[in-house]
């Protein structure tokens, strides 16, 4: 039986504590969590929607109930085809992250494998994602390569 298993909204307090172990973990990241409590609710309800475009992956904490040990989440987003995807579905992988007591045991690896699995299944024809320097390794040992496309941001 897989340690893997598809978040469901009781899980959604873990994931944002995962989301910030990941975000803390940037450089010059913005590491307040005064966001969380707002954010809840969302993430509840996204998590309540199985055919809504998001999906979490988790695996729980080996020694501690009710804690989540790994966590890997995306979306599917539309633009329209081109070639190579013609469907212009395309999976975005945006949090992926591990509880420091647990890390290097495979989990998030084992996550980010369902989440693939789940992409195919949602028919998207490529799959993004931004890699730090510590979790390229992992990306490129699953498939994924660097591609030229930088990336810009507008905020409001």
């Amino acid at each position: 039986m897989s340690l893997v298993r598809r978040a469901v909204p009781e899980d959604a307090e873990e994931l944002l504590r995962l989301r910030q172990v990941m975000i803390d973990s940037q450089p010059g990241a913005d590491t307040s969590a005064d966001w969380h409590a707002e954010s809840l609710a969302t993430v509840r309800g996204r998590l309540a929607d199985p055919d809504g475009g998001f999906a979490a992956f988790v695996v729980d904490h080996p020694e501690r109930v009710g804690t989540l040990g790994a966590l890997v989440a995306g979306t599917v987003e539309y633009r329209i085809g081109r070639a190579g995807n013609p469907h212009g579905r395309i999976g975005y992988v945006f949090s992926v992250a591990t509880d420091p007591e647990v890390r290097r045991r495979g989990y998030a690896r084992a996550c980010m494998e369902a989440l693939v699995v789940w992409f195919r299944e949602e028919g998207v024809g490529q799959i993004d994602l931004t890699a730090s320097a510590e979790a390229a390794p992992l990306y490129a040992s699953m498939g994924f390569v660097r591609t030229p496309d930088p990336l810009m941001r507008l905020r409001f």
